[in-house]
C-alpha cells in the first residue's frame, strides 16, 4: 500500500533553515508528480510546491518563492523540501502527497519558526 512518511521538522529561529524529507513506498515513485502542502493552525491546507516526476519542473506558492526548493531522488524514493530564510508565518504542519488515481497523504511534520 502507498505510504508517505515525512520527517525533518522542528523548531527553528527566524532566518534559519530546515530540510524536510518524504519517504515514499508502495508505488512507482519516479512516475508521479509530488507535492508539498502545509496547514497552519486555523487555516486551510495550502499547496507549497510541486515537482514533476523527473524532477525538472518545480512550481511554488508565491509566499515561498526564492526561499524554498523542492527536489527529489527517484533512486531513493524520497522527496525533499529545502526551506531557507524561514519566517514565523511558515509555521505549520507540512505534508507530502501524491495522486495516482487516489489521493494519499503522509502524517505530516511540524515546523515551528519562533525566537
Amino acid at each position: 500500500q502507498v505510504q508517505l512518511v515525512e520527517s525533518g521538522g522542528g523548531l527553528v529561529q527566524p532566518g534559519g533553515s530546515l530540510r524536510l524529507s518524504c519517504a515514499a513506498s508502495g508505488f512507482t515513485f519516479s512516475r508521479y508528480i509530488m507535492n508539498w502542502y502545509r496547514q497552519a493552525p486555523g487555516k486551510e491546507r495550502e499547496l507549497v510546491a510541486t515537482i514533476g516526476n523527473a524532477g525538472s519542473l518545480g512550481n511554488y506558492a508565491d509566499s515561498v518563492k526564492g526561499r524554498f526548493t523542492i527536489s527529489r531522488d527517484n533512486a531513493k524514493n524520497t522527496l525533499y523540501l529545502q526551506m531557507n530564510s524561514l519566517k514565523p508565518e511558515d509555521t505549520a504542519v507540512y505534508y507530502c502527497n501524491v495522486w495516482d488515481g487516489r489521493l494519499y497523504w503522509g502524517q505530516g511534520t511540524q515546523v515551528t519558526v519562533s525566537s
